[in-house]
């Protein structure tokens, strides 16, 4: 049996073990779909300068900024679509053995492919959506993003409130409201799985941690290292493509 034969086998153990998993869900989950990481060599906060919530409220230029890095965003994967992983996911749902998902990635592809909403959370929001800053309303961003394009003016909504992607911006609080969803599930979880995250980013990385120092088994699948590898909490590290030991190990799991 070769390395990622063994992998696959030992996560498909933990799988089968488990009743009520927490999956958390980093950016190389979503690599597979088109999607850039943003820690890797490559990765976007390599390659931009992120703009600021309080910037963005306050500065009509880094609001320009902004709209034209998630319009460029949009243009290079908009089109994206699930993956094996996400796919698989949802076949730990369909099974009754997902308690949550929590992810990090802002792209919906969770959603896509078919997660239900009560067994996701979005931690750092989606760009599924804009949200007004002022009265809360969420929209399509499609129609913003064709505006956008053509005028270069950032779009604001009917109360004169200021629209944004409705995702977390640096400097911009959490929502309290999923965050506490996650950490219920962190609570209730009988298993947690780290999927395609370097776990450096606080305090979503705690999610995970939480359920490990319970005493529950915490799996991490991961290419390259992450910030738990060396936790006396990790019960199994797997170094490797998530897309190729996430799926096969779900299906021999489910068989």
């Amino acid at each position: 049996m070769n390395v990622t034969a063994t992998h696959i086998a030992e996560l498909a153990e933990y799988l089968r073990k488990g009743s009520r998993i927490l999956v958390f869900t980093g950016a190389g989950v979503s690599t597979t779909s088109g999607i850039p990481d943003y820690r890797g060599p490559q990765g976007v906060w390599k390659t931009e300068t992120p703009v600021f919530y309080q910037e963005f409220m306050t500065d009509y230029a880094e609001r320009v900024r902004y709209w034209q890095q998630k319009v460029d965003a949009d243009d290079a994967w908009g089109k994206a679509q699930p993956n094996g992983v996400h796919r698989a996911l949802v076949d730990l749902e369909r099974a009754g053995k997902l308690e949550m998902v929590v992810t990090q990635n802002v792209d919906g592809l969770h959603s896509a492919a078919g997660t239900s909403d009560e067994r996701l959370v979005e931690i750092h929001g989606t760009v599924r959506l804009v949200e007004c800053q002022t009265c809360g309303e969420e929209t399509d961003p499609e129609p913003h993003y064709a505006a956008f394009r053509e005028t270069g003016e950032p779009p604001v909504c009917h109360c004169g409130g200021l629209l944004k992607p409705a995702t977390i911006s640096f400097g911009q609080n959490l929502d309290v409201f999923e965050v506490e969803r996650a950490r219920s599930a962190a609570l209730s979880c009988d298993l947690v799985l780290a999927l395609g995250s370097t776990l450096s980013v606080y305090p979503a990385a705690a999610v995970p941690l939480t359920a490990a120092e319970r005493g529950v088994p915490y799996v991490i699948v991961n290419r390259g290292a992450t910030d738990h590898d060396f936790k006396s909490c990790v019960s199994l590290r797997i170094d490797g493509d998530v897309s190729e030991i996430v799926p096969p190990a779900v299906a021999a799991a489910l068989a």
